[in-house]
């Protein structure tokens, strides 16, 4: 699939100095662009001002060309255009970008309304203005919000952003971007914190010195109260016992920000505790003059507050589920207060949860499971969490889930292959399962069932396998065998092929110069190339049988070729003729042994037109094939030559110009042609160059159709390029003007005095109406034929008498395309 497209982005100006500016272009083009600079309406190079600099950056890759104004100069203020094109390809117009370059250019600059960081409180309208304090030209401003996009309602319109009934969710970073493409983008961010609260949780801490882990009398205890706000440290906490507000006392502290707990957390110490301080707690987290509503915990302590234990139901350490069942794992939490349960996997280093999470709460002490895979096999670890409860060692337990699924064999399909008359081992294994074990096997060929295989080994505790043996391959014990493997939750098959009959041959693709041309004839030939896969797996191959057929007709030729003894791994060749130039044919080829038929293996082969030095016989480039006889397109001229049949061409083609088909007559049958149509002007050139050839002999002629119908028609003309002493172009033949809906022959003499390459130039006329085509070039060595042919001996194309069929317009520059990334 071809895509094109083709975008054009700024252009920057960057001071250094104030005396150097960087003006950078960036397109995004396939096929790559070219770049033109231009002040004002002159177009800017090296050579014609030492005042600036074209170059292309480090890996930008083609994509972005930079001009450096050098020591700016007063001339240098003007109106700058970055144009890129390319050369009209599929009808892609050229485009521009231009930047007005003063004395008063500068990058943008900003400032804001508001302090970086806002605090407001949820329902309020929050509005932030950003203010522009310099750049030229204009700049252009634009919010952006982090994470995620601007909340729903937000409003920014210029430099001002307005955020209705703000709520904790919009919380965040919000950027305001000045851009004028000259210099760096200017940007202020503030970061909104709405006023919130959640997730309010406390802490019993025992005597850390003394290690305790219970509440005891004539001990330290520690209480802690936190909850997760914004902004945190705006926090107030507030302590109540048993209803009324603590008294601060040398036995009762109240303290802010532990280091050994969450940041911007309350604790209230109990110091030497004694029974009287036993009671309810009761800690509020507020944030004074806010309409936010306050939090708040409560803790009992008495002689009954212990620290928690954790364990697993009789009976539930051991959770089997098949796989797409719901499953629950459960552990039970005694203590007073009962902490939540915090879920983990244990066999697989940090794995996650089915959640996605690498731990998860729950206050039951149950863990859900919706939908079990095999993937959640495993051990699951539970453990008592240290907040809402004692701030200790964590208390565990583990439980384990095994999922339960079908069995997977191996090979789900095997192809057998084996000599007549010798054993086969078919063996049926199980790769995996749950329960990992064969419960039962059951053997059908054909299907039909078997006698069951020998029983195996008492020793065998889990059989893992199930096999069969034949004693020997016969026609009749050849076919499908399957193996169904049970495993009490499910079934999986093994299906076995079993012949004698042989592999197919694999053809080889690198065959150097397989097509040969057939001289005065458009048939050519094609060498065959093959090995035999596996031929010793069975009994030796006889022979091949071999049918070709043209694509598109039903007729096949069909052929025996017998073979001696193959080797693998050998080459064996055929030799395909009487193939008709330049059509495409299906070859299939199927070996024999005793057994019979084998299998057939099938390609596509096309013609390919050869590439050859020339020589004495006759070498001619028909152009039937993409590489058109190595020759390519001058990358120096303003368009290319097209290949085309009568089967591509557009249908909305220009009437009365060009060829219907190329000089044979048949629609598969192409040739070069230059359409002339838009956007090409008069004068326009387009190059067929040849490849290479090594002179070796005085004189050499080049033979050519040629096809100059339309009353727009400009001039074809020959070249020849000699590689001697530099590249040099002589001409060597020119033909102008309408010739006539007819094909007609060329012959001219060239005598080259070293390497050479000829060249078909063709050249727009004055209107639309002037496609050129050429096809059949022949070059070979001596002189040309004295007697030229006869004018009135021309190829007459069917229907000439009256208007041609349209020629192509839009399809002409997509075809000049291709051909391009061929080269």
């Amino acid at each position: 699939m071809l895509t094109v497209h083709q975008t054009v982005s700024d252009v920057r100006g960057n001071f250094y100095q104030e005396k150097t500016v960087f003006l950078r272009c960036t397109v995004n083009s396939n096929p790559p662009a070219r770049f033109i600079w231009k002040r004002g309406s002159d177009t800017l190079s090296h050579s014609q001002d030492n005042g600036v600099d074209i170059y292309e950056p480090l890996y930008t890759q083609g994509e972005t060309k930079v001009l450096k104004l050098k020591n700016l100069r007063p001339q240098d203020y003007a109106s700058y255009t970055c144009q890129v094109s390319v050369r009209n390809v599929c009808g892609i117009p050229d485009k521009a970008v231009t930047f007005q370059l003063t004395n008063t250019t500068a990058p943008p600059a900003l400032k804001l309304s508001v302090n970086e960081t806002l605090v407001v409180n949820p329902g309020e309208n929050v509005t932030v203005q950003c203010l522009l304090t310099g750049g030229d030209p204009l700049p252009q401003l634009q919010w952006s919000h982090g994470p995620g996009p601007l909340p729903l309602g937000a409003l920014a319109q210029g430099g001002t952003l307005s955020i209705p009934s703000v709520q904790a969710r919009d919380s965040g970073y919000y950027n305001c971007t000045a851009t004028n493409n000259v210099g760096n983008p200017a940007k202020k961010t503030v970061n909104l914190l709405v006023r919130s609260m959640k997730n309010a949780t406390f802490q019993i801490t025992p005597d850390v010195i003394k290690e305790s882990e219970n509440i005891q009398l004539g001990q330290d205890l520690k209480l802690s109260c936190h909850v997760d706000a914004v902004p945190q440290d705006k926090v107030t906490y507030q302590w109540f016992k048993n209803g009324k507000p603590a008294r601060m006392s040398k036995r009762l502290l109240v303290t802010r920000n532990d280091p050994e707990l969450p940041a911007v957390t309350s604790s209230l110490e109990l110091i030497d505790l004694h029974f009287s301080d036993y009671g309810t707690y009761l800690c509020v987290a507020s944030f004074p003059g806010a309409p936010v509503p306050d939090l708040s915990v409560e803790v009992n302590i008495s002689s009954e507050t212990v620290p928690p234990t954790i364990s697993v139901p009789k009976g539930r350490a051991v959770v089997t589920v098949r796989e797409g069942s719901p499953a629950e794992l459960q552990c039970e939490v005694r203590g007073k207060p009962r902490p939540p349960v915090l879920w983990s996997r244990v066999d697989k280093e940090a794995a996650l949860l089915p959640s996605g999470l690498l731990l998860e709460e729950t206050s039951d002490g149950k863990l859900r499971l919706e939908r079990v895979s095999r993937d959640m096999s495993g051990t699951y670890r539970c453990q008592t969490a240290r907040y809402n409860g004692f701030n200790v060692r964590p208390r565990e337990a583990q439980v384990q889930l095994n999922v339960q699924f079908p069995p997977e064999v191996e090979p789900s399909s095997q192809d057998v292959r084996q000599a007549l008359g010798r054993p086969v081992l078919l063996r049926c294994s199980l790769l995996r399962g749950s329960p990992q074990r064969i419960a039962s096997a059951v053997w059908r060929f054909k299907g039909q069932l078997l006698p069951p295989p020998p029983a195996v080994p008492i020793a065998a505790e889990a059989p893992d396998h199930s096999e069969i043996r034949l004693d020997a391959v016969t026609r009749d014990s050849s076919g499908s065998y399957e193996c169904s493997v049970s495993n009490d939750v499910g079934s999986a098959t093994c299906v076995f092929q079993v012949s004698a009959k042989a592999y197919s041959p694999e053809f080889y693709f690198d065959t150097p110069n397989p097509t040969r041309s057939h001289k005065l004839s458009k048939n050519y030939s094609y060498v065959l190339q093959w090995t035999q896969r596996e031929p010793d797996a069975v009994d030796p191959v006889l022979n091949y049988r071999l049918s070709v057929r043209q694509l598109n007709q039903h007729n096949a030729m069909v052929k025996a070729i017998p073979v001696r003894r193959v080797e693998k791994g050998q080459l064996l060749e055929y030799i395909l003729t009487d193939l008709r130039v330049p059509h495409s044919y299906e070859v299939r080829l199927t070996p024999y042994t005793t057994f019979g038929a084998g299998d057939m293996a099938s390609r596509i082969i096309h013609y390919t037109e050869p590439i050859n030095s020339p020589n004495l016989s006759d070498n001619t480039c028909h152009f039937e094939d993409e590489k058109i006889c190595g020759y390519t397109q001058d990358l120096t001229d303003n368009f290319d030559w097209t290949r085309q049949n009568a089967l591509t061409q557009n249908p909305k083609r220009s009437p009365n110009t060009g060829p219907p088909t190329d000089i044979s007559g048949t629609p598969e049958g192409y040739y070069m042609f230059i359409e002339t149509s838009r956007p090409r002007e008069l004068g326009d050139r387009a190059r067929l160059v040849s490849p290479l050839y090594n002179a070796s002999a005085k004189f050499y002629c080049v033979s050519f159709f040629y096809h100059m119908y339309g009353k727009h028609i400009g001039s074809l003309n020959l070249l020849v390029r000699s590689r001697n002493k530099g590249a040099l172009d002589m001409h060597a033949w020119s033909l102008s003007g309408n010739k006539g809906n007819v094909w007609q022959q060329a012959h001219v003499p060239i005598n080259p005095s070293g390497p050479f390459q000829i060249i078909f130039e063709g050249v727009r006329g004055s209107g639309y109406l002037g496609d050129i085509a050429i096809d059949d070039v022949t070059l070979k060595k001596g002189e040309c034929p004295r007697k030229q042919m006869d004018p009135n001996k021309v190829v007459v194309m069917p229907g000439s008498g009256a208007p041609c069929q349209p020629r192509p317009q839009l399809w002409g520059p997509m075809a000049i395309f291709l051909l391009a990334l061929q080269r």
